[in-house]
């Protein structure tokens, strides 16, 4: 196959007119192995070509071809970098750390010789580590998370490659939550327990710093968490009492009346609510169903599952013999029966009112004495105090 001419050459690449050593032309060139820093400033010296000799030799044509070459121009016996300020020679930029450039030299009389040059562009620390995603991090934690398990793992990327080493801000509002797994893994960890009953969302700051340089260069994350509600609170009673400590909730007494012997048909109407309980687990809000505990009196009622509304299904028959039937009602989660509450619901039973009191005379006489002070005894005859006194045939007690 016939060897490319030099006017071919020319018209690819960048040429210049040389004078080398006599008998030795192209012959005294050969690949050039070589490295430069990235982000060297343009003219930056990359090589220099052998040196040459009499100029009374051949003239010799360079050329630099190749798809790197336009990083580089011959300047007399000198490959220098070919850079600018919108161009700067930037390794994380580079498709590969090596460029290669095809040096070809021709000379009158003699096919051209192709040599190679190999440049290796040296990483410097011109990258700060930078954490992926947003500037503000969001993680979901569930509250039944156990401590010393990992929650979730932030992660940097430094272009230039270097060891990253993770530290939590301890000046970070929430800190004395989380540590780091080992320095340079990413992982948080859990170092006490979550409550989303008294925080829903924690706030950290992570930091990424260089292990491997003198430069040190680190950035942050703000990192938030929120707290995700888990199962672990029981229903509880309404209205609640006080609490006292913080956060348990004392089951009300409910109370109502009956009348003996009278059934209404309709639900009971307690104090100081409607029965009523709702799954402490806010975030949750389980279904609760409703159910009476097994008791002397407790097959005279009927309670609602879904509502909690009592219903009296059996009349009591004396207030005497039965003055109030205490009653015990569960309210439990529909999807854990494990998790319930209980409380006390008192029916008072009363009396039938059948007759008014009535007193024992229709009219009284009596006497003040005269001149009397503003208080003063009432008499009637024979000097007795007046006591007026009524009866009522429903209480004869």
């Amino acid at each position: 196959m016939a060897a490319p001419s030099c006017r071919a050459l020319l018209a690819a690449c960048l040429v210049l007119q040389l004078a080398t050593a006599r008998g030795e032309g192209c012959s005294g060139f050969g690949n050039v192995f070589t490295e430069i820093p990235e982000n060297s400033a343009h003219g930056s010296l990359v090589a220099r070509l052998p040196a040459g000799g009499d100029a009374g030799g051949p003239a010799l044509q360079l050329c630099l071809a190749g798809t790197d070459a336009a990083w580089f121009y011959l300047d007399g016996r000198s490959l220098r970098l070919n850079a600018s300020a919108g161009r700067a020679l930037d390794r994380e930029e580079l498709e590969s750390p090596v460029l290669m450039v095809a040096l070809t030299c021709a000379e009158d009389g003699f096919a051209p010789v192709e040599y190679r040059v190999i440049v290796q562009v040296l990483n410097e620390n011109d990258n700060r580590p930078r954490f992926r995603g947003e500037p503000v991090l969001t993680h979901n934690v569930s509250e039944l998370v156990a401590v010393h398990s990992v929650v979730f793992s932030t992660q940097a990327e430094d272009a230039d490659g270097d060891l990253l080493m993770y530290v939590i801000d301890a000046s970070s509002p929430d800190a004395r939550f989380f540590r780091i797994d080992l320095p340079n893994s990413g992982r948080v960890v859990l170092a006490r327990a979550l409550d989303f009953e008294s925080r829903q969302r924690l706030e950290v700051v992570v930091t990424a710093v260089e292990m491997n340089t003198k430069e040190r260069f680190n950035t942050s994350a703000r990192v938030r968490v929120n707290v995700l509600d888990g199962d672990d609170q029981y229903p509880r009673f309404l209205p609640c009492a006080p609490p006292d400590p913080p956060g348990v909730c004392i089951s009300p007494v409910y109370t109502a009346n009956v009348t003996e012997g009278e059934l209404t048909g309709s639900p009971l109407r307690f104090s100081p609510g409607s029965i009523y309980a709702e799954d402490g687990d806010r975030g949750l809000r389980a279904a609760i169903t409703y159910s009476l505990l097994a008791g002397e009196e407790s097959a005279r009622f009927h309670i609602d599952n879904a509502t909690g509304a009592i219903t009296l299904l059996r009349a009591v028959e004396s207030s005497r013999r039965t003055p109030a039937i205490s009653l015990s009602v569960m309210a439990s989660q529909v999807n854990d029966a494990t998790k319930y509450a209980v409380a006390v619901a008192v029916v008072r039973v009363l009396a039938t009112n059948r007759h008014p009191p009535r007193f024992a005379r229709p009219a009284v006489r009596a006497f003040v004495p005269a001149g009397a002070r503003e208080a003063a005894l009432v008499t009637t005859f024979g000097g007795h105090v007046l006591a007026l006194r009524a009866h009522d045939p429903d209480f004869p007690e």
